[in-house]
């Protein structure tokens, strides 16, 4: 039999071993129940964001506008003639947007009915999910017999996790984040197992992995600490030199490219940040900051997190390659799941920053119970085995009302956005006569791919002088710069963005605006001077009251309506279909 033919066995693996032999990655009957569960897992995983129907959060549009006008030449601008802004924190996945756009997959057309601004983000997040069971096999195949169990173990279980699901299919990176961070934890895992963890391989690979993690989500750049971290569990004495190598050798994988993006972020925006982490004012990380993950674990169910972990415990505890290889994916689980802990709260449900910890917890647990059930005693396997389903049957069950919820109600649809903010203040330019005019509002994804007015961006996201106000918490500064020197035609606020800026009634009349359409204590207003004929202004009045109620009656019915291609010059008398 030729060498390439047998699976070498390291010293790590061997010694860890024990007396049971390695497991055998390839027999062909196991490739085919490998790729069955694969297959089967992305088609559970995908049935159940198709519950969704064409949602797209609202946030992820943002990127679109951005992809956009890239693909069109005008660089890194939200609307054509507005000035360079880092408005997006994804560049990874913008450059996907982009391509797609160039290979006229993306914002070009419709198909069967539905654009494919929404087929082109969840066909990538398809790909993704496709992926990570790939490299989820990839893993399980050299730790487990049972391999394909491991496999259908996760796609059950992110199946079965609307949080996992939603973000999967919501136009915004998470797929891509998550993809990347279960590639680490593979080639992590591998290289523990070949006792290949201080080669020049693993830390280079690892190293681009983290970066491309880095600007897929700011918070990703917490992954180029997973490679060292799992360096310093394995060093000692003997090999510390090595070690400090490898660590070199990685860290500079990561850091040196990424230090020259920083370089070109600054020279193009003259921040080293993008201008979204200035707008939601990030909190600088304290302990008391990792108490976010409590929330995140309890929708987990705390029955399920400590039947995983104690399954997980049990293979660390017991010598053989799970317990050589599993610290390769807990260290970058731990590293994700830190960094949800220290990010602010999060506006939009579902826990939106939790992807790869689903992810990287999946694997672990479906590891670790395989090997229980595969070398444990009889008892031990029942006991597992019934412990862990009875777990996550009640976590399902605790999960069961909010995620029906999401699902009737999904977080602020980019639909709803282009049509309340885009369709109807294209309506009030063309019935006050306005040209050339400009709108700011907080919600701006289907407004920046809509709107025939030049947008601002009341959030800040896209707005440098607001971001750096939400930064310091000078809420008069940025009313000067609204009032002073916008000085907008239009303006939209509601519920917060009335509060927290202080855009309230008597501040915008005093500032010379008169009011559209009321929403609460907010709604719609325009600069008077800019409509001097009160006729216009009064039919203008008329129309918003008995269009956009309708409007707004239509979205809390029906907040998954399909809206069509979105482009510049929608109107609720012309919409897209």
């Amino acid at each position: 039999m030729p060498p390439s033919s047998v699976r070498e066995v390291h010293p790590v693996a061997q010694k860890d071993a024990g007396p049971w032999p390695a497991r055998s990655t390839g027999l062909t009957g196991r490739s085919l129940r490998d790729t069955a569960a694969v297959l089967l897992g992305t088609v559970l995983i995908t049935l159940r964001g198709s519950r969704l129907g064409g949602w797209v959060v609202d946030d992820a549009a943002i990127t679109f506008a951005y992809a956009r006008s890239i693909d069109e030449g005008l660089g890194p601008v939200q609307q054509p003639g507005s000035p360079p802004v880092e408005g997006y924190s994804n560049p990874a996945w913008l450059a996907l947007l982009v391509v797609g756009r160039r290979l006229g997959l993306f914002d070009h057309r419709t198909y069967f009915g539905v654009p494919d601004q929404v087929l082109y983000p969840k066909a990538l997040g398809v790909l993704c999910t496709l992926g990570i069971l790939i490299a989820v096999s990839r893993v399980a195949r050299r730790l487990v017999s049972s391999s394909w169990v491991v496999v259908l173990f996760c796609g059950v279980l992110l199946a079965g996790n609307m949080s996992f699901v939603a973000w999967m299919f919501s136009g915004l990176e998470n797929p891509l984040y998550a993809l990347l961070a279960v590639l680490l934890a593979a080639v992590l895992a591998r290289a523990l197992l070949e006792n290949r963890l201080t080669a020049a391989g693993p830390a280079v690979v690892t190293g681009l992995l983290a970066l491309m993690a880095a600007l897929t989500r700011p918070d990703g750049a917490v992954l180029a600490a997973a490679y060292p971290g799992v360096l310093l569990l394995r060093v000692h004495r003997a090999t510390l030199g090595a070690s400090a190598r490898a660590a070199a050798c990685g860290v500079a994988a990561f850091a040196v490219p990424y230090a020259a993006f920083l370089g070109w972020r600054y020279a193009v925006f003259a921040r080293l940040v993008p201008n979204t982490a200035l707008a939601k004012a990030q909190d600088t990380p304290t302990w008391e900051s990792f108490s976010g993950t409590g929330s995140l674990l309890s929708f987990a169910g705390w029955t399920a997190v400590l039947a995983g972990a104690l399954v997980t415990g049990a293979a660390l505890g017991r010598p053989g390659p799970v317990r050589t290889a599993l610290p390769g994916v807990l260290v970058p689980l731990a590293l994700t799941l830190a960094a949800f802990g220290v990010l602010n709260p999060d506006w939009m449900r579902m826990f939106r920053f939790a992807t790869p910890v689903w992810v990287l917890a999946s694997l672990t647990v479906g590891v670790a119970l395989t090997d229980q059930v595969e070398r444990g005693t009889q008892r031990a396997r029942v006991v597992a085995g019934v412990t862990v389903c009875t777990a996550l049957l009640v976590s399902w069950s605790g999960q069961r009302e909010r995620a029906a919820s999401f699902q009737a109600h999904p977080t602020l649809p980019v639909c709803h956005v282009a049509h309340r903010y885009g369709a109807v203040f294209n309506e009030y330019a063309e019935r006050l006569n306005v040209t050339n005019g400009t709108l700011l509002a907080p919600d701006l994804g289907g407004t920046l791919l809509t709107s025939n007015l030049a947008v601002r961006d009341l959030a800040g996201l896209t707005e440098p002088t607001i971001a750096d106000a939400y930064a310091g918490r000078n809420m008069t500064a940025l009313r000067r710069h609204v009032f002073s020197t916008l000085r907008p035609t239009f303006i939209h606020t509601h519920g917060v963005w009335v509060t927290t800026p202080g855009l309230t009634v008597p501040r915008l009349t005093a500032a010379g605006y008169v009011r559209l359409f009321s929403e609460g204590a907010g709604g719609d207003w325009v600069r008077a001077d800019a409509v001097p004929d009160p006729q216009r202004l009064a039919a203008a009045r008329s129309w918003a009251a008995r269009e956009v109620p309708r409007l707004l009656s239509r979205y809390k019915t029906n907040p998954n309506e399909p809206c069509g291609q979105l482009r510049p010059g929608l109107t609720l008398t012309a919409r897209l279909s």
